[in-house]
């Protein structure tokens, strides 16, 4: 965010003049150091500078110290400030890529209900179309469900929507609504049998449960 970019500038700059600051003083301090060894031939031999120089040395080491642990608490802010805006950065990244995918999600849920309808009228009219049933019009009619029914599940796959198909599989709470038990006729126990209304799946993530009927043996039948 910008207010981590800048709580971040201003910790460089800070950086940057302490790191100034710590040099001017180490060159201060090596001077005199300096003059001390070698002696101070264009100065006055005053006693009382020569008390004064290890008072010097002591406050230049004591400030020394100080600045180098406040460096390194700020290095050490400073990364974090650096991994908590990356950290930042890849969760908008990730909230905006799933806004992307799932954005569509409560218009899908819509959607279905749709096609659940279209599936059953479509039924409907496949059973009086009958070949013992001569109207052609209901042929008609049951051809152009068809046509629209395939076609609406094409746009849903164009758009990373997905029947599920669970019937001969094993039951997972986190698709399917178990909503009777029949007898395991030929079939696993725990086995699904029969679905009683499609659940689907936007860009794998399951916006709708499939309500389903679990095969089990006679005697645990409900």
């Amino acid at each position: 965010s910008c207010e981590d970019q800048t709580w971040v500038l201003h910790v460089f700059q800070r950086l940057l003049t302490l790191e100034l600051h710590f040099r001017g003083s180490s060159f201060v301090f090596s001077t005199a150091a300096q003059q001390r060894s070698t002696g101070d031939e264009c100065g006055p031999d005053d006693p009382h500078d020569e008390a004064k120089h290890p008072l010097s040395e002591r406050a230049l080491e004591h400030k020394a110290i100080k600045l180098e642990e406040q460096v390194r608490d700020l290095t050490e802010r400073y990364r974090k400030a650096l991994a908590d805006s990356e950290n930042v950065r890849r969760r908008t990244q990730k909230f905006v890529e799933d806004a992307k995918l799932f954005g569509i999600q409560s218009f899908c849920r819509d959607l279905v209900e749709v096609a659940d309808i279209l599936e059953k009228t479509a039924e409907s009219a496949a059973g009086e179309a009958e070949p013992s049933n001569p109207n052609p019009t209901l042929k008609k009619i049951y051809e152009g469900l068809s046509v629209i029914e395939a076609k609406l599940q094409s746009v849903f796959a164009k758009h990373g929507l997905q029947k599920m198909n669970p019937v001969g599989g094993k039951y997972d709470p986190y698709d399917h609504e178990i909503v009777c038990h029949v007898p395991a006729e030929g079939m696993q126990p725990g086995t699904i049998a029969l679905v009683t209304q499609d659940g689907y799946k936007l860009h794998g993530r399951t916006i709708r449960h499939a309500l389903v009927g679990v095969a089990v043996e006679s005697q645990e039948r409900l």
